[in-house]
């Protein structure tokens, strides 16, 4: 008796996909995103932007609003963006470390990707919330103000580590509010300037911009052993 034909697929099946073909690259990528979102609880995160889009539209809808200056009325909507942003910076934080750094090239560009296309999606539910009218500034306001939270978030990330990530955007917020109280108007509080300030833009793209790169690049600084980002 030989061990001749074991391994042979049954007739009518579908063999794997050969390493190396365009196929099976495309399904380890696949199954690779998969996992690295999954670690970083991005169907969480989904679920977290749905309810703050959500919860802007209602606040719009049945004008929730607080008696006072620009402070009081851009506090609620300014508040939810803050919320957004500090969701996608959490998100950067993996419970793996060094090992899943030793998976190699690929990791920076999950992180890369993941961070877009959350900022993209957080931005879409937080537009259509918006929809309901009475947004301060309108949606260009909002791009603005939400993308220079999330670059913030990603460098507190950075600098910070994940699981603390949310206390950067959260202490903007504080400063923003303050500014918009006291009636200052620098660029790099980009909240107090109007939706069609070219500085206040350029500052929340510059900060957005430097958050993406550095947390491509680094990764989220990580507790422990380590007193750096993860490279």
């Amino acid at each position: 008796m030989t061990t001749t034909g074991l391994h042979r697929p049954a007739p009518g099946s579908v063999p794997p996909p050969a390493a190396g073909t365009r196929r099976y690259r495309a399904t380890a990528g696949w199954r690779l995103a998969r996992l690295y979102l999954v670690s970083r609880r991005a169907p969480m995160a989904l679920g977290l932007l749905a309810g703050l889009g959500a919860l802007l539209w209602t606040a719009l809808h049945w004008r929730w609003n607080i008696a006072g200056g620009p402070a009081a009325r851009q506090f609620i909507p300014l508040t939810i963006e803050t919320g957004a942003a500090a969701v996608i910076a959490v998100t950067t934080y993996g419970p793996f470390g060094e090992p899943e750094r030793a998976a190699g090239r690929w990791l920076p560009w999950l992180r890369l990707g993941a961070a877009v296309a959350l900022t993209a999606v957080a931005f879409g539910v937080l537009a259509a919330g918006a929809a309901a009218g009475g947004m301060p500034g309108g949606t260009l306001a909002l791009l603005r103000n939400f993308g220079g939270l999330v670059g913030l978030g990603l460098l507190s990330a950075v600098v910070l580590g994940g699981p603390v990530a949310w206390t950067g955007p959260m202490a903007y917020l504080l400063v923003a509010e303050g500014a918009l109280a006291h009636r200052s108007a620098t660029p790099w509080v980009w909240p107090t300037r109007p939706p069609h300030d070219r500085g206040g833009a350029i500052c929340a793209c510059l900060v957005l911009v430097a958050g993406l790169v550095l947390i491509t690049v680094r990764g989220p600084r990580e507790s422990g052993r380590e007193s750096g980002p993860a490279s």
